[in-house]
């Protein structure tokens, strides 16, 4: 493709070469560069891709890219844009023929929540019969499809490719999970969101974003981008979501009186939620097979990002009644012991104070927390974490969790601080593996055991090394050398 075509929507100078030059593929990583390709330095958290712009022009880049001027061979173009990141995404958008809009995108966007209503969205358009796409934590999908997911969000390079995918594929809708990182780091820019979807706003990623304001404004960022939104006005920072909002927005409650959806009556069971859904001055009752109050915001937001892409109720209840869960988001995990044994990926504040409040709706005996925080992530939030399972819990197992390049016993001993004020009784063990056997072996009939943190995950990261494991499969068997 000529480059004028690539950058003509970008803020940037040609300062050698021609804007008549050709560009095979698009590459950020030097690895990758072919012959002809137009090559984009991107200055990372770990290295600088203007320090191979020049390996980049050897191996046959024709086209470079770059925040300030570089060191290259006569004969190469070199771009000259004041952010490489933001132009990566545009050029990206354009070599794909920008694919999102040709395709509806809902993009969902929260701390907690995320995950679980792009898929309540995808059951009710599945049941519909529209072939939807899914981006997010799980993994990408096409239809049925499974893609493999290094992170939420991807690169802009890889989801405009994927969304390209789509339209080849003749998708109609792509549900996306959206993160604060994506959002910041511009690798969304250049999409078209027809819905953005607030679930809410609780403290993560500060190691990154610093500050909740910070935190909070790169969420932002979606609104200032979607043609609609729906937003979650029980959340405090749905007054700021709004405020951004640039088009039509629906407000979704349970306490705020003035939602145009808000959820009444409601009923929570081990079993799921049931409510009246108030909208327009009528009432529908609703039913999810998945418990906890937490539920019904991720279905209220799945409701009115339907309704607004012009679904009729009674099809949207329908397709959410047929939701049998999320893997890994309050999985229950069968067993003949009598316990209750649940697997969740919370490992936030909120997100462990919401499965944990869950548990207390409908547990008769104890509940036995295991958790952990990971490492090199937001230090702050490890006791605040602990105080919450302290309180909320009957016996807490602190463990590891992903400890990355930290020491596993010294994220222990942050998260201890928070857990011993609580007078919870408590036990500190490394090994998760261990730490599980323990939950289930001392759990007795009518206990709830809930291991957090790592829900759906099935490998564990250490500075040396990254294994295989998968809490679900160590809770079954746990649960097979209780039998014995």
């Amino acid at each position: 493709m000529i480059l004028q075509k690539l950058i003509e929507n970008i803020d940037c100078t040609v300062i050698k070469g021609s804007a008549d030059a050709q560009g095979q593929a698009v590459q950020y990583d030097s690895r990758k560069v072919g012959k002809g390709d137009l090559f984009v330095c991107i200055t990372g958290f770990q290295s600088d891709g203007h320090n191979y712009a020049r390996s980049a022009a050897e191996k046959g880049a024709s086209v470079i890219v770059a925040e300030h001027e570089v060191d290259v061979p006569d004969g190469v173009t070199v771009v000259i844009a004041e952010n490489t990141r933001l132009a990566l995404a545009q050029i990206s958008a354009a070599y794909y023929d920008f694919p999102s809009e040709k395709i509806n995108v809902i993009g969902v966007t929260g701390t907690n929540g995320k995950t679980t209503t792009t898929y309540l969205i995808k059951t009710i358009l599945d049941n519909i019969g529209y072939k939807t796409g899914v981006v997010g934590t799980i993994g990408n999908m096409i239809g049925n499809r499974k893609l493999h997911a290094d992170r939420t969000t991807p690169e802009s390079l890889e989801l405009q490719q994927l969304f390209s995918e789509m339209v080849d594929e003749n998708v109609k809708y792509v549900v996306m999970e959206v993160s604060s990182h994506s959002l910041s780091l511009d690798r969304v820019a250049g999409v078209r969101y027809s819905t953005a979807i607030f679930t809410n706003l609780t403290q993560d990623h500060l190691d990154y974003h610093k500050t909740m304001e910070n935190y909070m404004k790169a969420k932002g960022i979606l609104f200032s981008m979607a043609d609609k939104a729906v937003i979650n006005m029980d959340d405090e920072a749905g007054e700021y979501m709004k405020s951004v909002s640039k088009g039509n927005v629906m407000t979704v409650g349970i306490d705020y009186e003035k939602a145009d959806l808000r959820a009444e009556n409601i009923s929570v069971t081990a079993d799921g939620v049931s409510y009246t859904l108030d909208y327009e001055g009528k009432q529908y009752p609703v039913k999810l097979n998945i418990p906890g109050r937490f539920s019904i915001y991720n279905s209220l937001g799945a409701i009115g990002a339907c309704i607004l892409n012009g679904i009729e109720m009674e099809k949207i209840i329908d397709g959410l009644a047929l939701n049998k869960g999320v893997p890994g988001r309050f999985q229950s995990v069968p067993n003949d012991l009598g316990i209750t044994a649940i697997v969740d990926y919370a490992h936030t504040p909120d997100g462990l104070e919401n499965i944990l409040q869950t548990a207390h709706e409908f547990a008769k005996g104890r509940i036995i927390t295991v958790f952990g925080c990971g490492g090199d992530r937001d230090r702050t939030k490890r006791p605040i974490m602990a105080d919450i399972v302290g309180k909320l819990s009957d016996f807490a197992i602190i463990t590891s969790d992903n400890p990355r390049t930290e020491n596993p016993a010294a994220i222990l001993d942050d998260v201890e601080v928070g857990m011993i004020p609580t007078k919870c009784p408590y036990h500190k063990i490394e090994d998760r593996r261990e730490a599980i056997n323990e939950a289930i072996k001392m759990a007795e009939k009518d206990d709830v055991v809930i291991i957090a943190g790592k829900g759906h995950e099935d490998y564990q990261i250490f500075a040396d090394k990254t294994i295989h494991f998968d809490d679900v499969e160590e809770v079954k068997k746990a649960i097979e050398a209780a039998r014995a």
